[in-house]
């Protein structure tokens, strides 16, 4: 795990009430972070997400995983760094539309 993955799973997602796994193999993927209950995937990237071949890469696993029922949320590494309440907001409120503890947008 990246530092910034430590930071989110040890500083947030461990403790969350609705369980939520580490390093999760979906079919032939291994996402950071996997919310069974709200068919919810978590990525946090990197530098090396941004180039061509990477983002290409990132979109057809995010399209396979979507496929599937899963939504993809994403931040990067700086989101963590600059933002860490902002993204455990984000994600807090995600999971709670996922569940349909609030009302979509």
């Amino acid at each position: 795990m990246t530092k910034q993955e430590k930071n989110l799973w040890y500083n947030y997602l461990r403790k969350y009430p609705v369980r939520t796994l580490r390093q999760k193999v979906i079919k032939i993927f291994i996402v950071d972070f996997y919310c069974r209950q709200a068919n919810l995937v978590i990525e946090l990237d990197g530098g090396q997400h941004y180039t061509p071949k990477i983002q290409k890469h990132d979109m057809e696993r995010t399209n396979f995983l979507e496929s599937i029922g899963l939504k993809v949320i994403r931040f990067n590494n700086t989101d963590i760094t600059n933002n860490f309440s902002g993204v455990c907001t984000a994600i807090n409120i995600e999971i709670n539309k996922r569940l349909g503890n609030i009302q979509n947008d």
